[in-house]
């Protein structure tokens, strides 16, 4: 029986094919976005201003939520999570199921200076050569998706291209999927054969991860607390998409989370010293 990541991916293979058809990889590679050097996650998260490890999502819809900001536009939402202190930003180019495209990318590059992610469901190679002609700075493969060896041939492929690898694990199995080409490594708390969602997922795991990566929690975080309560299993990174563009302002309500994580963390050190 077929869930919804099945779906999700059997829907990308027809994508990929059709995209194959319409654009060369000579043409992406003619781009401007192809040659112009990514933006490193690791450098903006030293910034003072960008130390909040927030990788602040623009999406419109999800399989499990569905539609929750139908007119939300990259030029205005994207440029408002840099100004909000958000380390980076996620851009969803899945169309059917999460309503983006590579317009949201390719629109958002020239006006944020903060790593953008290109999140999708990365099976081929082609799809990094899109992502970096677009213009972004990281992409997302899913350990779900992929075995082992498909891992570490397309982070390969995507370290070549000069593109960061945020890998995606959802439980212990998939920890064999963690690699050399790997820059961050996300823990999913959202199950996405089912979309359930377990914000101790990340913790279990996290104990079995090398340091050297930069940890990521992903999914159930909306409230400051959690943030705190993953930073003390040592994650540096936390990916939110849904908490904020469920709001009519999507980057002002990432300028009041990270205005509030501030006052917690604050409020933690006093009380400890």
């Amino acid at each position: 029986m077929k869930n919804i990541l099945d779906t999700i991916v059997a829907r990308k293979w027809v994508e990929i094919r059709q995209a194959k058809e319409n654009i060369s990889t000579k043409e992406l590679e003619s781009a401007i976005a192809f040659e112009t050097p990514t933006i490193s996650f690791a450098k903006t998260l030293a910034n003072s201003h960008h130390d909040t490890g927030i990788i602040a999502e623009f999406k419109r819809k999800s399989p499990s939520k569905g539609i929750f900001n139908a007119h939300a536009q990259p030029e205005i939402i994207c440029p408002g999570y840099e100004t909000a202190g958000a380390t980076a930003c996620s851009i969803l180019t899945d169309t059917d199921f999460f309503g983006g495209g590579k317009e949201d990318l390719i629109t958002a590059r020239p006006l944020v200076h903060i790593p953008l992610l290109r999140k999708d469901f990365m099976v081929d190679e082609y799809q990094f050569i899109e992502a970096k002609s677009w213009g972004a700075d990281i992409v997302l493969l899913i350990a779900a998706i992929l075995t082992p060896k498909r891992t570490v041939e397309l982070a390969a492929f995507a370290k070549s291209l000069g593109l960061q690898v945020l890998l995606e694990l959802h439980d212990e199995n998939e920890l064999q999927n963690v690699n050399q080409y790997v820059d961050l490594v996300g823990i999913n708390n959202r199950n996405l054969k089912n979309f359930e969602v377990d914000i101790e997922r990340s913790a279990r795991m996290a104990e079995q991860l090398n340091k050297n990566y930069i940890l990521v929690a992903e999914s159930g975080i909306a409230s400051p607390e959690t943030i705190t309560y993953f930073r003390g299993f040592g994650f540096k990174a936390f990916l939110m998409g849904e908490t904020f563009m469920k709001e009519d302002d999507p980057a002002n309500a990432c300028r009041k989370f990270i205005k509030s994580i501030k006052e917690v963390s604050n409020a933690a050190n006093l009380t400890s010293s």
